[in-house]
């Protein structure tokens, strides 16, 4: 097939409009651990992304078993905000298992990260058993929260 494979996920990327904030969303209480964070080559970022004026800081954070790219353009100056619902084409989220989903809402909603809905328990599929909540940051990044059944510590 192609002559090539997929080894692995390198990251999934959200932009954000302040990285600072969310690096304490993320990192201060969801525990990730901030693994890099820098201002990238303008010219090299333009050419990559295809937006003239591209002029970005990046931060890394590793989560159990993936990485999470934040990014924060700081050009060009034209940028907008877009306010996608999960069934508009293009939108995007991340889930975590989660070993407890009601303290997991507890640490993160006073920290910007709130749930869209109560949590959900599941009756089909592969998560049967379990509870799920899609959460929104300050940003409109949706986080999922997948408690499973087995996976519950208290």
């Amino acid at each position: 097939m192609g002559g090539f494979r997929i080894l692995r996920t390198n990251h999934t990327s959200f932009t954000v409009s302040d990285l600072d904030r969310s690096i304490a969303l993320y990192a201060g209480v969801l525990g990730f651990e901030l693994v890099h964070r820098g201002r990238r080559d303008r010219a090299l970022i333009e050419t990559v992304v295809g937006v003239p004026g591209a002029d970005i800081e990046v931060a890394y954070l590793q989560a159990p078993d993936h990485r999470l790219e934040l990014i924060q353009y700081h050009g060009p100056a034209e940028r907008e905000r877009f306010a996608v619902r999960p069934c508009d084409v293009g939108f995007a989220h991340i889930a975590f298992d989660v070993d407890d989903l009601d303290a997991t809402l507890a640490a993160a909603e006073p920290a910007g990260l709130v749930a869209l809905n109560p949590p959900q328990t599941l009756e089909h599929g592969p998560n049967a058993g379990g509870r799920l909540v899609y959460s929104r940051d300050f940003d409109g990044v949706t986080v999922e929260f997948i408690e499973k059944p087995g996976d519950r510590t208290a």
